[in-house]
């Protein structure tokens, strides 16, 4: 039977996994390279089964084998095929056994690279990555099996097993549950595969972070071999977390793209200790300093991987994106204490080996802003994870749970993320070692006039709000600093090699990828700091019952209520949707059609939005009531969301200038032919 396949794949996955740690540890003892290249193979093989077990629960999923308990809770006739094959990751089994198959990826590849430079490491990359790939594998095999199959005994009660129990039949239900409504929708498709992406990412640079502990190499080869791992990382959690924004914006229908809540925060804690990592290794390979706080920053970024899944799969937070409560969490929680401090034993115990040789002369030079750039980032995370973990305290000792809502989030980290953009406007004036106040005002003071027209226009413009215009002016004065480096930069270029201006750009980007990509990703977030800006200060909303034909006004834009219509769908649906024309300034620039899906199996209503959207804002409504009967009503909510669509094109930008970071310049051309291992990004 292919669902016994599928379990059996599991559990050679899972004996390989420890067999890779045990070879990597005989390699170790007796330095014989068999041994290694035995474990290497075992890896891979591990990539093969968990393959081989998600393309049979795929099958499973999208041929209607509701027999199979995790099908029937996720899939359903009425889906279409490929929500059908997403719902791998629409469960708590499924989406364990696919976070496991994406981790093995990440490591196979790894295996494939060229390990002549780092063979001391190899074993103990092999031992971390795969004691953590074969925690979640052991996960599937003996708490959350994917291939359970539903049985009935003789009193009509259903449990599940891999093996059928005494005197019960299998049970095959007509239909299954299928998806929540939540999760039917693009996004579902490529958002969690990209959270996923980024969260298993990260275990790459942790696994040579503690393999460079564990033989005491303070040569910063670790970081040179994982920068671009960890890039793809940090770039596939960026994504996800963009996505997911988007994903929020189109489905919850409360006119929001981020709500603070703990499971968006548990995924985005480990985004800033990435990003913070990031910065700091720059010195590191310039300098040699921050060996030990780059040490941390890595074990931190790994612990609060494990961490974000423990939040949303043990059912400890109440959250529209955690999975159901199991019984997983009390093993996640033995898994993080276990790991963290094997992590902390070990930073300890070269704390020694890792002092740098040089130290920071001046808080006024680019090692002491990254340095400034990396505590904002902790300030941010300690107020995050404060936040999280205070209602499980609450709870623990007072037995009462308490909500920490987006007031605190927005106080205690609203100026710390304007002390961030400001160092960004800051930071690539300064020099390296020692910068004087005299050259950054010689640097700054023609960017700076220039973002002060900004404030300046607001203000004629009628905008008065403290606040705003703060806010605004660091984003402007960002957004100038950061063109001024380009634009200083192809001068000098052009000067010295005699091309026009937009040649020397294109070879000043290309000969240092990683400085200017870097640049882009900034400007990125320049314009995601205007749209949320726009968003989080001059939002402005209404509400009101429609009869046919009356109309609600909402700033420059009105609606009038046109039709209501009634349908079943296909797909297990009942819409309920309206009609309504916009005008805007009393011209018609058209047609909006908010409604609400009821989903008949799961008795689940959806509240599905109509924007009509421009880079001034978007005009976001909402279907909230209805009267069909008698003199037709309707109620709505609207939401005039300035700037937002500023998010999304910052956003790619972002995404941009990570691809551009990624990239290999000149330099690591250059050092690929005379050092073939440390260039190797694979």
């Amino acid at each position: 039977m292919i669902v016994n396949l599928g379990y059996t794949a599991l559990l050679l996955a899972l004996l390989c996994s420890f067999y890779a740690i045990v070879s990597a540890r005989v390699y170790i003892n007796n330095n014989k390279l068999q041994w290694v290249d035995s474990a290497r193979n075992a890896v891979l093989s591990v990539w093969f089964l968990l393959t081989l077990a998600c393309l049979i629960l795929v099958y499973l999923l999208t041929n209607e084998h509701f027999e199979i308990e995790y099908v029937a809770s996720v899939s359903s006739r009425a889906m279409p095929w490929y929500l059908k094959a997403t719902a791998l990751w629409g469960g708590q089994a499924g989406s364990l056994l696919f976070w496991s198959w994406l981790m093995s990826s990440y490591t196979g590849i790894m295996m494939l690279r060229d390990w002549s430079n780092e063979r001391d490491l190899q074993p103990y990359v092999i031992t971390a990555s795969m004691l953590t790939l074969a925690f979640f594998v052991s996960l599937n095999v003996f708490v959350e099996n994917p291939f359970n199959v539903l049985w009935i005994d003789s009193f009509g009660n259903i449990t599940s097993s891999m093996t059928r129990p005494d005197a019960n039949l299998m049970f095959t239900p007509n239909d299954g549950a299928g998806l929540n409504p939540l999760l039917r929708h693009p996004g579902m498709i490529i958002h969690p595969p990209m959270l996923y992406l980024g969260f298993v990412g990260f275990v790459i640079p942790y696994s040579f972070a503690i393999g460079a502990l564990a033989v005491g190499r303070t040569d910063g080869v670790w970081i040179r071999a994982t920068r671009r791992w960890t890039l793809i990382a940090w770039l596939f959690l960026s994504l996800g977390l963009l996505l997911g924004g988007r994903w929020a914006y189109d489905v919850l229908g409360w006119g929001g793209y981020w709500g603070w809540d703990p499971v968006e925060i548990a995924a985005f804690m480990p985004w800033l200790t990435g990003t913070a990592f990031l910065h700091s290794v720059i010195i590191q390979e310039k300098h040699g300093m921050f060996k030990r706080w780059n040490m941390i920053l890595i074990i931190l970024t790994y612990a609060l991987v494990i961490f974000g899944t423990f939040l949303t799969r043990s059912g400890v937070l109440s959250s529209v994106h955690a999975f159901a409560q199991s019984s997983i969490g009390p093993l996640f929680f033995i898994f993080i204490t276990v790991t963290f401090t094997i992590s902390l034993l070990l930073l300890f115990r070269g704390w020694e080996s890792l002092a740098s040789r040089k130290t920071l002369t001046s808080w006024l030079s680019r090692e002491g802003m990254f340095l400034l750039n990396n505590l904002l980032f902790m300030g941010i995370l300690v107020a995050c994870f404060w936040g999280v973990i205070y209602p499980l305290i609450s709870e623990i000792i007072t037995g009462q749970k308490v909500t920490v809502g987006p007031p605190f989030y927005e106080r205690t980290t609203g100026p710390q993320f304007a002390a961030l953009l400001l160092l960004m406007g800051i930071v690539p004036l300064v020099a390296w070692r020692i910068t004087t106040v005299n050259r950054i005002g010689h640097l700054i003071w023609k960017p700076t006039i220039i973002s002060l027209l900004v404030p300046i226009m607001s203000i004629i413009s009628g905008i008065f709000n403290f606040a705003a215009l703060l806010s605004l002016w660091l984003a402007s004065l960002v957004f100038c600093v950061t063109i001024y480096e380009f634009y200083r930069g192809a001068i000098a270029r052009s000067k010295s090699s005699g091309n026009i201006f937009f040649i020397s750009l294109w070879q000043l980007i290309s000969r240092n990828r990683r400085r200017y990509g870097g640049y882009i990703v900034h400007l990125g977030i320049v314009f995601m700091a205007v749209g949320i800006i726009g968003v989080e200060m001059f939002q402005t909303e209404t509400q009101g019952t429609l009869a046919i034909e009356e109309r609600m006004s909402l700033e420059d834009y009105s609606l009038v209520y046109k039709d209501l219509d009634e349908y079943p769908e296909n797909d297990g649906r009942f819409v309920t949707k309206a009609t309504l024309d916009v005008y805007k300034n009393n011209k018609l620039i058209g047609e909006l059609e908010p409604r609400r899906d009821y989903y008949n199996i799961s008795q689940q209503r959806m509240t599905i939005p109509d924007v009509y959207s421009t880079l001034e804002g978007d005009l976001y409504v909402l279907l909230i009531d209805w009267k069909p009967v008698g003199p037709q009503q309707a109620t709505f909510k609207v939401y005039l969301n300035p700037l937002i669509n500023w998010i999304w094109i910052g956003g790619f930008l972002f995404i941009l200038g990570t691809l551009v970071a990624t990239w290999p310049d000149q330099r690591d051309r250059h050092i690929i032919t005379n050092n073939k291992s440390i260039a190797q990004p694979f």
